[in-house]
């Protein structure tokens, strides 16, 4: 058995929560891959387990068994975890070069020194005021610099670290919520624990994120803490650790986490659906605004039109108008898609992620700052940096789009024409024109989900960690937070619906139907057993629902039974007499019940009220040829078939009209189009109707006459 496979039985076990069966597959594993200093630990753990066994089978009654047992697992899970994640490192290149580099750097990893190094940096920033102004700047780059790699080895170390103790993740939530530490460091570090987390849950890393986002004064902070422990939480080991359920219930007391969360997971419902805004932004958006822009240029472009150009504005001055207005309307739609929610700038930033400053894996989600080295030598202008504060001051970049935009910005500069050069210099084309918000929770934890997007959609190495983004199995991967167990019962039930319309405004039916499953009953309304096609269910609620009536009757017609089928579209008629579609589909199952006349009555008004509607044509030419009145079907067929898009039912159907009209040649070329857009697998004895044409005198011998026919 691949050593991948023995853990993972192990690890089933584990979510069983047996203890007992944890240790005989951890021991077959061992067999197989000896270490002798986990053989050790798993000897101690089943020395335990056998005390306690041989206790409860003397028939001792012990009222801490529960307890006892519950910590055996605990201990179980944290040796099988950390067996796991030396697997891992080993089959994850990338991860193992992580693991091994910062471990040998000879660098004192113990949290004192972690500590006294972050509180030293922010004192030596403070004491940076007090230098010389010629010697500030130099002292300020080597500061920034050392900080720099010493927070990307602290990054790579905490990201690769093994389970943590309750100790640590006590020390390291006090770390991230203490007043003495720099707000960028807490981010950073907030962001190590919950990739690391994900990796691999641990319960220590699980409880350090809660804490930070209870307790934090920075909202930066605060809002990477929510998304970290909203990811990491597990319902695979809540048998484990069923103390999950207890911190979630406690943190869903607040009625402000419970808002953040249901805004949390709206969020990332856009993250989900950024292909799609992309392809929207990519294929209806920018050809608009690119070709209508591309006329409006500089004065100093103006002397390099033709001739021609300049004789269109002169005899169409309105075009110039009109131009400006589809670019300030293509500019409007994609504005109004930023402050829905979209995120509109993943795709034109998505180019920009190859330059050695996102190498460093700690950079694609540290936080922005000027002074940090790897983009320094960019700044050099202050004329760039005056226009960077102007334009970032909007809050609208990610901290990734950032740090790309001012590496990429001397080369577009330089591209630029002078005079709008300028204009971006002075910042004209930046604070009035670019959509904004003032620094807030909800914008802060958008921001910081848009820098996580982009680091798992375009990370090289993103394939060896845990990717919530991955759509591969499941449209919203591992993103609907709603729908874990130890969200269930909660005051969360109460936003699941408004989340599961969301979902399908988005197109999201997977999704939202897994949602749906996992909605409390005292939540289930009548919108909920539409969702779930449970008309009977909503009638009960709402005895009058139009929807639940017009689903009531298409249930029982597409199982065939057409009389109640009638029964529920006339009774849909009675509450609401403006539904014509329900007229319709009295229509057809009078059709289906060979009541023609009925049927033709009621088919011949709905056709002088619509007369455009193929739908009511096509029922009509139908009944028509049910009834053996041929030639006034056959005018309606041609009507319906002569089009560029035709219908297969169409061409059937005119197809048995013209056979019982006795046009057999004809009859037979319609079925042979008819046959041309049926897939091969039909079963070929099954695609006419036999026992139809044989009530209407059509011979067997004449079906497979027409069989063959269609054939040649």
């Amino acid at each position: 058995m691949a050593t991948n496979e023995a853990l993972d039985m192990v690890g089933q076990a584990l979510r069983a929560g047996n203890y007992g069966k944890a240790i005989s597959r951890m021991e077959n594993y061992l067999a197989a891959w000896p270490e002798a200093q986990t053989a050790g630990k798993l000897a101690e753990l089943r020395e335990d387990y056998a005390l306690m066994e041989n206790y409860w089978r003397r028939g001792a009654q012990d009222p801490q068994r529960e307890e006892m047992y519950g910590r055996l697992l605990q201990r179980m899970y944290v040796l099988w975890a950390n067996v796991a994640h030396h697997e891992r490192m080993k089959a994850s290149p990338y991860q193992h070069s992580l693991y091994t580099r910062v471990r040998q750097a000879g660098r004192d990893w113990s949290l004192a020194a972690i500590r006294k190094e972050m509180e030293d940096f922010v004192s030596s920033v403070a004491m940076l005021q007090l230098e010389p102004e010629n010697k500030r700047a130099t002292k300020s780059s080597a500061l920034y610099k050392d900080h720099q790699r010493r927070m990307n080895e602290l990054f790579e170390y905490v990201l690769t670290s093994r389970q943590w103790t309750d100790t640590v993740g006590r020390e390291f939530a006090q770390m991230l919520t203490s007043p003495t530490m720099d707000s960028m460091d807490q981010q950073l570090l907030t962001a190590a624990v919950t990739l690391a987390a994900m990796n691999q849950f641990d319960m220590a890393k699980f409880r350090t994120l809660t804490y930070v986002y209870r307790t934090s004064q920075d909202e930066a902070v605060r809002q990477r803490a929510l998304v970290g422990w909203a990811l990491t939480m597990s319902d695979d080991y809540r048998q484990v650790y069923p103390e999950q359920r207890a911190i979630v219930e406690e943190l869903l007391r607040s009625e402000e986490t419970c808002q953040e969360l249901e805004e949390l997971q709206i969020q990332l419902t856009y993250c989900m659906e950024e292909a799609s805004s992309s392809r929207t932004i990519r294929k209806e958006i920018m050809p608009d605004l690119i070709a209508n822009s591309s006329r409006m240029m500089s004065e100093e472009m103006a002397e390099k039109e033709s001739d021609e150009e300049r004789l269109e504005e002169v005899l169409h001055p309105e075009l110039q108008e009109e131009r400006m207005e589809k670019v300030e309307a293509s500019m409007r739609r994609m504005m109004n898609m930023e402050k829905e929610g979209v995120d509109i700038f993943f795709e034109g930033f998505s180019q920009m992620k190859r330059y050695p400053f996102f190498y460093d894996i700690s950079n694609w989600v540290v936080p922005f700052y000027m002074s940090h080295p790897d983009i320094s030598q960019y700044l050099s202008k202050e004329e760039h940096r005056q226009m960077l504060h102007k334009v970032f001051g909007n809050n609208t970049f990610c901290n990734s789009d950032k740090y790309s935009f001012v590496i990429a910005l001397d080369q577009v500069m330089h591209q630029l024409p002078q005079q709008m050069r300028d204009m971006v210099l002075r910042g004209e084309v930046a604070a009035d024109e670019l959509p904004g918000a003032e620094p807030s929770a909800t914008q802060e934890r958008r921001l910081y989900l848009m820098d996580l997007y982009r680091f798992f959609k375009l990370f090289p190495h993103r394939g060896e960690l845990y990717n919530p983004f991955d759509a591969t199995a499941d449209e919203m991967g591992g993103c609907l937070l709603l729908a874990a167990e130890l969200l269930g019962e909660t005051p969360m039930e109460g936003c699941k619906m408004r989340v599961v319309r969301q979902l399908r405004r988005h197109n999201m039916g997977q999704a939202a139907e897994r949602l749906l499953k996992t909605v409390a009953a005292e939540y289930r309304d009548v919108q909920y057993y539409l969702w779930t096609k449970n008309y009977a269910k909503a009638l009960q609620l709402d005895a009058q629902n139009e929807r639940a009536m017009q689903g009531m009757g298409r249930q029982a017609f597409d199982q065939g039974r057409y009389e109640e089928a009638l029964q529920w579209f006339e009774r849909l008629l009675a509450v609401h007499p403006e539904k014509a579609h329900a007229e319709l589909y009295v229509a057809i199952c009078l059709v289906q019940l060979e009541r023609y006349e009925e049927a033709l009555k009621l088919l011949y008004k709905l056709n002088y009220e619509q007369p455009e509607d193929d739908g009511v044509s096509r029922v009509m030419a139908w009944a028509l040829t049910c009834q053996g009145r041929t030639e006034q079907a056959a005018d309606i067929y041609e009507r319906l078939t002569g089009g560029t898009e035709q219908k297969a039912e169409d061409l059937k159907n005119y197809g048995y009209c013209l056979w019982l009209k006795g046009d057999v040649d004809r009859a037979a070329e319609m079925l042979r189009q008819y046959r041309k857009g049926q897939e091969a697998t039909d079963n070929e004895a099954d695609w006419l109707d036999a026992e139809w044409l044989t009530k209407r005198g059509i011979t067997p011998v004449e079906v497979n006459m027409m069989l063959e026919l269609t054939d040649n």
